[in-house]
């Protein structure tokens, strides 16, 4: 049991001696949302959670349960409304939550943390979130509080870019369900991906700006907005190394 670094699967006692200890708190944070045909709705839960724990399992850190529903998905980077499956929470209602859990982290003495956020739209209320924190907790008395925010595919390596897109990289923005978030999740859960039902109807050519509330007429049927030709679990193991190795480094220039 002790051997774990998943936080709510170890009881109380050894929870308060590894933060005592200094152990840095990671927060996985996700969503339920549709990855095309050929994948899970779990996608964000997934890969945030395992570079989470890759990298405490460096630094010897604790992984939180990871926040399974993301602030609302958008046309031009997670296909939008228009699919069944998609489970949304407002900005206002996630960023609430990543306030609570850093206040409750601080009252229990947690002073390294670390966000590992696996969702686009979560960008700007996890911001938010970290802020509202800040100003609940009173910024003359953080007390040696340190938190990161990290976007796992920031962490990746332009030479690995340059390996995985040869013909040019497409920007995060077109990567949902397509060759990054394919590649990682035939890495770690090959049994929730089945290539044989992707639908090869991308990459998406959206207009230069949004239009409501009538769905987005660019998004491709199969919610893929780039391509998943060229996905390979060795490219994945590729994401993840540098995604780790990213993390483990800002911790330790953040946290020593």
């Amino acid at each position: 049991m002790t051997d774990t670094v998943f936080y709510a699967e170890l009881p109380w006692p050894e929870v308060e001696a590894r933060i005592a200890a200094g152990a840095p708190v990671f927060l996985p944070l996700g969503a339920t949302e549709q990855h095309g045909r050929h994948m899970a709705l779990n996608v964000d839960v997934v890969l945030p959670t395992a570079v989470a724990a890759r990298a405490a399992a460096e630094v010897g850190g604790l992984v939180l349960p990871t926040l399974a529903y993301g602030n609302r998905s958008q046309p031009k980077t997670g296909g939008g409304p228009g699919f069944p499956g998609t489970v949304n929470l407002t900005a206002q209602t996630f960023a609430l939550i990543v306030r609570d859990v850093i206040c409750d982290l601080f009252r229990q003495k947690v002073r390294k943390i670390v966000t590992v956020n696996g969702h686009y739209e979560n960008i700007g209320p996890t911001i938010e979130g970290i802020e509202l924190a800040l100003d609940a907790i009173g910024r003359d008395r953080t007390d040696g509080l340190v938190i990161l925010r990290v976007d796992h595919w920031d962490m990746v390596q332009p030479g690995t870019l340059d390996r995985i897109f040869p013909d040019g990289y497409p920007g995060i923005e077109l990567e949902h369900a397509s060759v990054i978030e394919t590649s990682m999740m035939m890495a770690l859960r090959p049994e929730l991906v089945d290539l044989t039902k992707a639908a090869h109807d991308g990459p998406a050519a959206f207009l230069p700006y949004d239009r409501y509330p009538k769905p987005c007429a660019e998004v491709p049927p199969s919610g893929v907005l780039s391509l998943t030709e060229g996905s390979a679990a060795e490219k994945g193991e590729w994401l993840l190394a540098d995604c780790t190795a990213g993390i483990v480094a800002a911790v330790a220039r953040e946290f020593n």
